[in-house]
């Protein structure tokens, strides 16, 4: 068998450690570099892949923050300069050193290099097939999870499918994004191929990636990408009907279900990011096993959560979104008479807007201390395929159809049906029930960007909310100064 060929990422050393649930099972700091890759080894390589996702480089602070960027809400917090860089990157005003932008840089390079360790050297083990086939899947799903959020954000990066060696050259181009895009797709492609159903696993390896995750994330790669290529509308309606038939019905999912001590691996949740609430691990450091939503964005100095740091704060022209009878806002936003938290009753004077995020929250009963919130976040659940759906069906004309699947999950919410609008009057409903559907979840940024052609619609909703700074060459963040410096083949993206 071929030994690992253990190496370290243009940005930082791969070490691995484990993490929650099934990732408990193999608690290894690290690998010998002249490790056998047996099953065991194959398995410690591939959890090391997810464990970038629950740093607070991404899910458990800078995704979730992207809501204050497209305007959603406020950074809220202490004041000062507690989170400028979110404001900077809010306000359209950081440059190439703004720590927003080198933040969520970072941990997809650790988690794309411990990919193509796996698919590097796993593909050649001697082990038992079905083991080798779903190590692969999973790191084909997170190799392209990891580009996916980069390409979003940044545009075209490098596109690397080989471990990067410590004594190579760090001056390595970008690719375009139409080639990131390609990889990405190919990626999902091959996890899709690769990986079984979710319903499939044993309760030991519940929340693995799956191909329910893998279909999900390449119909939201089309979605991305359909604007510039019509025919992907319909690839997203295939997509979409294919989760659907693995056995999803929004009917049987309870909204507040995907939230709070509630949400672990539920009926709707697609794929989601794993955390034991484990004070084994440094709270501020990267392997930190207890979710920072909780203590984050509880309300200030409201005693209502462990810690409470009161990030995140809606803004009245979001609040203003929601419709009569709306069941989604008591759930997910805090507001003067709103229900009480866990006996507690909620004063506006806790948050600078008057409203705080509430879905997130976890009670001191279930989370005593700060560092103890075993929350998982959902990334993708089945809302999200119905309202692509829904989305696509109205784009390829068949807006009569693209009614079902809203109404679905607008039921859900108390709301009532919609019928009778335009192709152009649905496409702003969709938009409309996606902010409202998945607030504060890190997807309005995403839904905001793509949208139409050349960001225009971004830049206009921006403006209207009072984003006065931002253009269409701010709709990606700039490339880190320190990659800049570092990596003499990059190029910065335009406007910084």
């Amino acid at each position: 068998m071929k030994n690992i060929n253990f190496i370290s990422i243009l940005f930082a050393s791969v070490l691995l450690a484990s993490c929650s649930g099934y990732l408990d099972k193999y608690p290894y700091d690290a690998v010998s570099t002249d490790a056998t890759v047996t099953e065991d080894v194959a398995l410690a390589l591939t959890n090391a892949c997810y464990k970038p996702l629950q740093s607070s480089n991404l899910y458990n602070m800078r995704m979730w923050s992207l809501d204050i960027i497209a305007g959603n809400s406020n950074v809220g917090a202490g004041g000062g300069t507690d989170g400028i860089e979110t404001v900077q990157a809010s306000n359209f005003t950081c440059t190439s050193d703004n720590g927003f932008a080198l933040y969520v840089w970072r941990s997809p390079w650790v988690g794309i290099n411990r990919c193509n360790i796996v698919l590097n050297d796993v593909a050649k083990a001697d082990i038992d097939t079905n083991v080798k086939d779903r190590c692969l899947g999973e790191a084909y799903f997170l190799r392209a999870h990891y580009y996916f959020i980069l390409a979003q954000l940044f545009g075209g990066v490098p596109v690397l499918t080989e471990p990067h060696n410590a004594n190579e050259s760090t001056a390595i181009a970008r690719n375009t994004l139409e080639e990131t895009y390609a990889r990405i797709i190919s990626d999902c492609q091959n996890a899709i191929d690769l990986l079984p159903a979710k319903s499939s696993y044993s309760s030991s390896d519940i929340g693995r990636a799956s191909k329910d995750a893998a279909l999900t994330m390449l119909a939201k790669v089309y979605l991305v990408l359909a604007p510039s290529e019509k025919s992907y509308y319909q690839n997203v309606v295939d997509l979409c009907d294919q989760v659907t038939a693995l056995g999803y019905d929004l009917t049987k999912c309870n909204y507040a279900d995907n939230f709070g001590t509630k949400a672990d691996n539920g009926p709707e949740s697609i794929f989601e990011i794993q955390y034991s609430g484990s004070t084994d691990y440094d709270f501020w450091g990267s392997d930190c096993q207890s979710s920072w939503l909780s203590t984050f964005m509880g309300p200030r100095n409201s005693g209502m959560v462990a810690g409470a740091y009161g990030w995140n704060q809606p803004t009245e022209e979001f609040m203003s979104r929601y419709e009569e009878g709306d069941l989604r806002k008591d759930v997910t936003v805090f507001y003067d008479g709103c229900p009480d938290f866990d006996g507690i009753a909620y004063d506006p004077a806790f948050s600078a807007t008057g409203y705080n995020v509430r879905k997130f929250l976890v009670s001191k009963s279930d989370s005593p201390e700060y560092n103890t919130n075993g929350s998982d976040f959902v990334v993708y659940r089945y809302s999200d395929i119905l309202l692509m759906k829904a989305e696509a069906l109205n784009e390829t004309g068949s807006t009569v159809l693209a009614y079902a699947p809203l109404n679905i999950v607008r039921e859900r919410a108390g709301l009532p049906d919609i019928s009778g609008q335009s192709q152009s009057e649905l496409r702003e409903t969709i938009i409309h029930e996606r902010r409202m559907e998945f607030a504060f979840e890190g997807q309005s940024w995403f839904d905001l960007i793509r949208i139409g052609k050349n960001g225009e619609y971004a830049v206009s909703f921006l403006k209207s909310i009072g984003k006065s700074n931002v253009n269409t060459d701010r709709l990606l963040l700039p490339i880190p100064q320190t990659e800049m410096d570092s990596n003499s083949a990059m190029t910065q993206n335009p406007g910084y």
